[in-house]
């Protein structure tokens, strides 16, 4: 197994519904309803070393690096997109736009939505802007294009992989996951992204959770 099969493989083993090597394992119920807190961090997993500040844009224009900027200590709620798509990314968006209606004012102070396209050669960040504003997101909510390498760079960082290149080199292969995770504590799971949006709430929720809580 290679370096990048392994750091994958320690991911799975700190996620509550994980990433396995090259698949996704899918959350299903829900998280118990006890008190979250988060373990320790477990240090020198997926950190600046492993994201990288590979750099991109944003649906209005500005530029930031993927670990400095977005990743750092925060917690995340990330999934791949493209703005004309006619399959499953309209009902993505309509889930998140739920999810962050519920969360409500936690999103962008407690947990931040990073959507990040696939399809970078038509997606500028004006065409982002027109899909964020058709879509009424609301701030918390970023959506994300640059040049096409360092896109699959950040879609092969977060692990939207599959084993087969055929399959692999499909874009709508990669659209029907929602990752999300508590950077700083290494704690990642995915879901479908057509999952119960009110289980995804609660999901999300123990990953904004403090080890202090």
């Amino acid at each position: 197994m290679g370096n990048f099969g392994k750091r994958l493989l320690r991911w799975s083993l700190y996620g509550i519904c994980a990433l396995a090597p090259a698949a996704y394992v899918f959350a299903s119920e829900r998280p118990p309803r006890t008190t979250p807190r988060l373990p320790p961090p477990m240090r020198g997993g997926f950190g600046a070393d492993y994201f990288g500040d590979i750099p991109l844009t944003t649906h209005e224009g500005k530029r930031v690096r993927l670990y400095e900027d977005l990743l750092r200590d925060k917690a995340v709620v990330v999934n791949f997109m493209y703005a004309r798509c006619d399959g499953i990314c309209p009902g993505t968006t309509k889930n998140l736009r739920k999810v962050q209606d519920a969360l409500g004012e936690a999103v962008g102070r407690d947990v931040f939505f990073y959507s990040f396209t696939l399809k970078p050669d038509e997606d500028s960040p004006e065409a982002l802007n027109a899909y964020a504003k058709a879509n009424d997101v609301k701030p918390g909510w970023i959506f994300l294009t640059g040049t096409r390498a360092d896109l699959e760079r950040v879609r092969r960082k977060f692990g939207f992989i599959d084993p087969d290149p055929s399959v692999d080199a499909q874009k709508r292969a990669h659209i029907g996951v929602v990752l999300y995770g508590n950077v700083k504590h290494e704690q990642w799971a995915a879901c479908p992204s057509l999952s119960n949006p009110e289980v995804m709430v609660e999901q999300i929720r123990w990953f904004m959770a403090s080890p202090a809580n």
